[in-house]
């Protein structure tokens, strides 16, 4: 399950925009509990630049079928102009308010960072650095071991740099010769039983059976 987590407070949404004229706003959900967003209760709302958090007032909220979306409304919030004023604000709640779990639930907040291992061979394999909602829930993995496509790119673009650009306006230069950042490669692993069957919280770890092909990574370039 899906409830991310701060020292005092778990992220639960993200406010993106209002919805109509009447001060309801729309919420990306970061929570897979619906009372989050449909059961009145005391919220709190984080400023996106400062930080700050303040205490609100749920009235209540509806899911919005085919967006993943909820549509919520907030005390004191009765016009448009003060919604658009909340766009990018975290919706919170607090730690102590995590909803019990049932067998073989999760919050995000404890997978991510366990360490994933191949269960018929014992090799750490990398690091959950997310969990995805797409129907199936889905883990990201980032690899311990990065294909070694990645050092091939860098000697390239390292060969490419040195060429004589004498030639080539600066403005080209700058558009065609930029270095490109590298990002660790990650992989999905569907979250369901036959795939990940041990989740072991309590010694960071969880161990996966992957599909043939799943951690077969080439390319080819």
């Amino acid at each position: 399950m899906n409830d991310e987590q701060s020292p005092e407070w778990l992220e639960v949404g993200t406010i993106t925009s209002p919805q109509g004229l009447k001060g309801e706003l729309r919420v990306y959900p970061n929570s897979d509990f619906p009372e989050r967003f449909t059961q009145a209760g005391i919220r709190w709302l984080q400023h996106p630049d400062t930080s700050a958090i303040t205490e609100v007032q749920l009235q209540g909220g509806r899911y919005v079928a085919g967006k993943n979306l909820y549509v919520i409304k907030l005390e004191g919030i009765e016009e448009r102009n003060q919604a658009e004023e909340l766009r990018n604000y975290k919706l919170l709640v607090s730690k102590s308010d995590r909803p019990k779990l049932k067998k073989d639930e999760y919050h995000v907040s404890d997978l991510v960072g366990l360490e994933a291992y191949h269960q018929e061979t014992g090799e750490n394999i990398g690091v959950v650095v997310d969990m995805y909602s797409a129907g199936n829930d889905l883990l990201e993995i980032k690899l311990h071991q990065q294909p070694e496509i990645t050092a091939k790119r860098d000697r390239a673009a390292e060969a490419k740099s040195r060429r004589d650009l004498s030639q080539i306006s600066r403005r080209s230069k700058r558009k065609k010769y930029r270095p490109k950042s590298n990002k660790p490669l990650t992989i999905f692993v569907p979250f369901v039983k036959e795939i990940v069957p041990v989740v072991d919280i309590a010694n960071q770890r969880l161990e996966i059976s992957p599909p043939d092909g799943l951690l077969n990574i080439h390319e080819t370039e």
